[in-house]
């Protein structure tokens, strides 16, 4: 979540948990105090459900809307919205991350969900809405520290967002009703509704977009780039992890009955997830190499693939089927497995570096 000064091309990989801040090294440790923080409210607070749910925003809880809004924002506010015409320039890159991230991966998500989760319908259908949600967020801290290339990153994160904005509301609809029914499986309940998804997402993904757009616009045309990515952002980034710890503080505070009495259904949550980030990681490296990117753009790709937006995949899930939701659960699980599980994809994409790619492709 923080933001760092551009490094030099010869960015080396023997320290790289040395290159975070401390609230990012320990990032893994945050997510797991606030979820044991949640879960102690939980126990100790009596009728903190009747609280949150006291006021709203659509279906969800003002403040969790609030955590989810604050999460997101900073995340956005970091891309460099005018790189886009050159970026997309590069056909190959776009084309492959269009397909892995609209194609392959939602439809490897909804095979997992279903051969894992069969006999569960609720995770399932919260596994699937994670695979529909393409990365916007801490994807760029991997993608960095793996010598990834920031401005193709940053871009794909853009095109990403519009795209959710756009699609995702008609891909809920392929996947929990359309696609089942085509293959005879069973469909969502008759209480999902298209039109809730969307407005989940133009409220939790599109006003944070907006408001990310215009703070850059303004803070550059005020200040300049240097200003903006010196000195704003490294005090606003932090406030992205602030959101998504007092985000996942509540959800668990809420869902810490169904974690103590069903701890075997989290653990069936988290192996599809598990095996989600590798194999699609994977794939993304090996068609980068195929594909002659170069190591800076393939590490783009595979991270743009393999990385997921639980912000809104929680926010969809809340807004759509209730906080204290199955659906939600399989939210809010998947920070816990993605972000230990990409930071050893950090490492095992250096050692590719190496192993795989020449000096000169591996170049930026």
């Amino acid at each position: 979540m923080s933001t760092r000064t551009e490094t030099p091309p010869t960015r080396g990989d023997e320290a790289v948990v040395g290159k975070l801040s401390t609230l990012d090294r320990f990032l893994p440790v945050w997510i797991i105090a606030a979820m044991a923080l949640g879960l102690l409210l939980g126990n100790l607070v009596p009728g903190l459900n009747t609280a949150l749910e006291a006021v709203k925003v659509g279906e969800v809880s003002l403040p969790i809307a609030v955590g989810l809004l604050v999460m997101m924002y900073p995340v956005l506010a970091k891309v460099r919205y005018d790189q886009t015409r050159r970026v997309i320039g590069d056909r190959k890159l776009m084309i492959s991350s269009l397909v892995i991230n609209w194609l392959l991966a939602p439809a490897f998500m909804f095979a997992l969900a279903w051969l894992f989760l069969a006999d569960l319908p609720e995770y399932r259908t919260g596994l699937i809405i994670v695979g529909l949600a393409r990365c916007i967020a801490m994807v760029m801290i991997w993608n960095d520290l793996a010598c990834g290339d920031r401005e193709s990153a940053a871009v794909l994160v853009a095109i990403n967002s519009v795209f959710q904005v756009v699609a995702f509301g008609a891909l809920g609809w392929f996947y929990l009703q359309l696609l089942p029914s085509w293959l005879g499986l069973p469909t969502t309940s008759a209480d999902f509704s298209f039109w809730a998804i969307t407005l989940s997402v133009l409220i939790f993904l599109g006003i944070p977009l907006l408001a990310g757009f215009l703070t850059r616009t303004l803070g550059e045309k005020a200040k300049g780039r240097d200003w903006y990515e010196g000195t704003f952002l490294p005090r606003l980034g932090p406030w992205a992890l602030y959101g998504l710890l007092f985000t996942i503080t509540l959800l668990f505070a809420l869902q810490g009955e169904t974690i103590a009495a069903r701890p075997l259904d989290v653990a069936r949550i988290a192996l599809p997830l598990l095996v989600y980030f590798v194999v699609v990681f994977g794939a993304g490296m090996v068609i980068g190499k195929w594909l002659d990117l170069g190591y800076a753009k393939t590490t783009t790709l595979a991270f743009t693939a393999a990385g997921n937006n639980f912000e809104l995949a929680i926010a969809v899930a809340i807004g759509t089927f209730g906080v204290t939701s199955g659906q939600a659960l399989a939210g809010v699980v998947g920070p816990l497995i993605e972000v230990p599980t990409l930071v050893a994809l950090v490492y095992a994409a250096l050692w590719a570096r190496k192993r795989f790619f020449t000096p000169a492709t591996a170049s930026f």
